[in-house]
Order: C-alpha cells, then structure tokens, then sequence
C-alpha cells in the first residue's frame, strides 16, 4: 500500500514513532562518537604527560654529574645504556633513541624480545619532525588488534640543540572505557524503550485527537444527500482550520437546501407541464372523431329519411365509444396521478396472482407457484392491477414471435413475496431500458405510457421493489420483491 493512501490518522501515528526513533538512533550515534572522541583527547593528553615526564627525566640525567659522557649525537648509546631500562620500567613505556638520521641507536627492548618498532625512520617522519613547529609527531597503528600511539620528538643538549629522536610507544588501554560505553547505551537502551512505549500511547492520543473532527465532518458529509436534509456540522473543540472546513460545510448544506427546494419546484412545475401536454394529447385524439362525427350528422341530417333512426343510432354510438376512451384516460391519469390508497388484507398470493391471470383466455400463459398458499398483508386490488399489467406488457412484447411464452411464478424467499414474469419476446433495448419506468414512454401504437410507472409506484409503496434483466429477440423477467409484513 502507498503511503498516499493511508489515512490521515494512520499518517500521523507513523510519523510521530519514525521521529522518535530517528531522535533515538542519531542520540545514540552522537554519543558513540562523544565517547571515541574524549577517549582519543585522554590517550593523547596522556602520552604526551607521558612525553614530558620522560623528557624531563632525560634532561636531568644528561646535566646531573653521574653522566660522565659528554652530550653528542655519537654518544646516545653509551649515555644511555643503562638509564634506558630505568626509565622504560619507571614509565612503564617502550622506549627507543634514534640519531638524527632515522638510526635506532638504543632501545628498552633487549634479548629475545620482538621490537615491533622499525630499525630505521621513514623520510616523511624525519621530514615532519625537523618541520614540525613542536617538532612532535603522533602515528597510530594497530598490532594484532592493540592500537599503539608512536611519539616521536627531539633529544637536545642544555643549548636545545638536537642530538637525537626519541621514540615513546604507548599501548591504548580502552577497556574501561569501552565498558562505561557500553553500560551507558544499555541505560540508553532502557530509556528509549520507555520513551518508545509513551510515544506509541501520544501518538495515538494525538493522532485521534487530531482526526476527530475531520472524521465527524467526513461522516456528515458522506451522508449528504440532495434529496433529504442534511444535518449541519456542529463542533465544540476543533482547531481554526478544522472550524474554517465546518462553516464552508454547513454554509454548502444551507445552499444545497435552497437548491433543492428550488429543483423540487422546478421538477414539480416541469412534471405538471408535461402531465398537462399528455392530457391534452390524449383527449384531442378522441375529440376530433366526435368533431367530425357531429359535423358530418348536421350536414346530412334529414327528419324525412326513412332510415334516421338507424343514423342516430350509430351516430350515437360513435360519441359513447369516443365519451369512453375518454374517460379511460380520466382514469388512468387520475390512477397514476395519485398515491395508490392501501386497503391491506391478510390474502394467500398464490390465489390473487391465479385469479388475475383467469382474464387471460391465451394457453401460451402458463402459471408455476413454488408454495401452495403464501400469506401476505398486500391490497389484492393493487396486486392484481399489477399482475395484469405486467402480463399485457408481456403479451404485447410477443408479436411477430411463433412460439409464444409467458411464465408466472410465485415463490417465498427470506421472508418476501417473489413473483416473476417472464416471457420469449422481442426484449427491450439498450436505449429503452433506462427509460421503462418512466411516465408517458411507451412502444406501442396505442396507449399512454402509465402502466409501469403505477406498478412500480403501488410496489415501492410497500417498500418492495421491482428489476427486470433482458436480452433482445430472447425475452424479458420482471422481478418483484415484496415484504410479506
């Protein structure tokens, strides 16, 4: 997962605790390199204690009166062949002269012991030493894992002139304070997984603290609807920004209110247009033949015609048949028009549904109830309104198809009522389906596009619903789904 698409809660959390432990690691890492640091500044500082102090007992021995040699280059071997080992053992150092010339003229290694110092100096440390302000150079080397500091300095006489190099070797002892520094991280160590341990409970702490209020306001705003009404936001303790957010959010919600109000109106308005156009529509159909009708009866209207009673009397019967289908589509806009009135009997379904099909005289509708008797609390007006409906559709959708096929079933399913209608038609189209539901839109010849609407609007009174899948030239299943309670 990106961290892009973690949340903000989660974000926050895992940045307070990488801080922390960042903190941790660079706190350790510096006190790592403080320690190494002041352990080399006390190495150094010691050797070059230990520097002076064996200088200063050189200087002593060659102007006290026990040096019977006189102070030259040529005679460091012999003014030193005794007092070398003295000073080694008091010093507890390794001690070497050289002449000016790099050569090692004595040493406080004798015998079968390994001197590990060189025999003759390089040219870049005699170079350093003759140039060296102090004329003092420091190497440092490690033997078999022991790190040994090497000082190289001058021998000079009472005027300070160089008679030779001495050479101090100093064995670094860091024992103890490695041991400090380890002791120390380990305490560290216990420390940091305390202040660890605290930082995950604040950082929790502070990470829900932080996105309570942008939870509240995202909750709010996910259940904003536009045709319902939205609560606003209302916070006690939240931070500016997060205020700032709230009063856009309920300034939104006072907006979209008005709006919806406004597209309420305007649908309202808009569906009565139409609703009227489609009224004038269908009642213009049958006045033009009354129209025409009367017109042409008052122009060949003659009371001395023999047969004028059988003219009046089909005359007459144009006009009921045309008053008729008026009245018809009085009904079916004022069906429509109104919310179906629920007159809710404990009824078997099984029974209605057979009963609304006994109208049909076609044998290519077949019935197929799953249960025997199936008790609901339903309008068995409306229901059986809806079955016939559905099934003229379906009658309908079958023109032109030899094999006509039409199946009703009813079932019980989860505590629903599920009854589906089915048939082999033509099916409806890609650009048809969206459209099924509603008003005035249908694909006959004749009439006014109302039946599904009322069906769906008498289902979706009893809060169930109504789906129907298709395939062109293969046919159609309605689905209904209603609660039996």
């Amino acid at each position: 997962m990106k961290i892009k698409q973690l949340s903000l809660r989660i974000r926050i959390f895992l940045s307070m605790i990488l801080l922390v432990l960042l903190a941790s690691v660079l706190i350790a890492a510096v006190t790592i390199y403080q320690y190494k640091e002041q352990t080399n500044e006390y190495n150094e500082g010691r050797l070059n204690r230990k520097v002076e102090s064996v200088k200063a007992t050189i200087n002593y021995w060659l102007n006290s009166s026990q040096n019977s040699y006189e102070i030259i280059e040529e005679n460091l071997a012999a003014i030193f062949k005794d007092k070398i080992y003295e000073i080694s053992d008091v010093e507890n150092l390794k001690i070497n002269i050289y002449n000016l010339k790099g050569v090692m003229v004595k040493s406080s290694q004798s015998g079968f012991v390994k001197n590990d110092a060189p025999m003759k100096l390089s040219d870049p440390i005699l170079n350093k030493i003759s140039q060296n302000f102090e004329h003092r150079v420091i190497n440092t080397k490690s033997i078999n894992g022991n790190t040994f500091q090497s000082s190289f300095s001058y021998i000079t006489d009472n005027k300070f002139k160089p008679i030779g190099i001495l050479n101090l070797q100093y064995l670094q002892d860091n024992t103890t304070q490695n041991r400090d520094l380890i002791e120390f991280l380990y305490r560290l160590l216990m420390v940091y997984v305390l202040m660890f341990a605290l930082a995950i409970f604040l950082a929790y702490f502070i990470s829900s603290y932080i996105t309570r209020s942008i939870k509240a306001v995202t909750d709010k705003m996910s259940h904003t609807r536009l045709s319902e009404r939205n609560e606003k936001i209302i916070l006690k303790d939240a931070s500016t920004e997060i205020f700032t957010l709230v009063n856009a959010y309920n300034a939104m919600i006072d907006e979209l209110e008005e709006s919806a109000v406004k597209l309420a109106k305007g649908e309202r308005e808009q569906a009565w247009r139409e609703m009227a156009k489609q009224v004038a529509h269908e009642i213009k159909n049958p006045l033009t033949p009354m129209r025409l009708t009367v017109q042409s009866f008052q122009r060949k209207f003659d009371k001395n015609d023999p047969k004028i009673h059988e003219k009046i009397n089909e005359f007459s019967k144009t006009l009921i048949q045309q008053i008729d289908i008026m009245s018809s589509i009085a009904s079916a806009f004022s069906n429509f028009a109104k919310m179906p009135t629920q007159k809710c009997e404990e009824l078997n379904v099984v029974e209605v549904v057979k009963h609304a099909l006994d109208i049909f005289t076609e044998d290519y509708i077949t019935y197929f109830p799953k249960q025997k008797e199936i008790i609901s609390e339903l309008d068995k007006t409306q229901l059986i309104r809806v079955i016939t409906n559905l099934v003229k559709n379906a009658a309908h959708a079958l023109d032109g198809v030899k094999n006509k096929k039409i199946e009703v079933s009813v079932a019980q399913d989860n505590g629903n009522v599920i009854i589906k209608i089915s048939d082999n038609g033509k099916g409806i189209s890609e650009e048809d389906k969206e459209r099924v539901f509603e008003p005035k839109f249908t694909t006959k010849s004749s009439g006014m596009g109302l039946g599904l609407p009322m069906v769906k609007n008498i289902i979706e009174a009893y809060n169930g619903t109504i789906t129907f899948t298709t395939q062109l030239n293969k046919g159609t299943v309605f689905k209904i789904v209603l609660p039996k309670n």
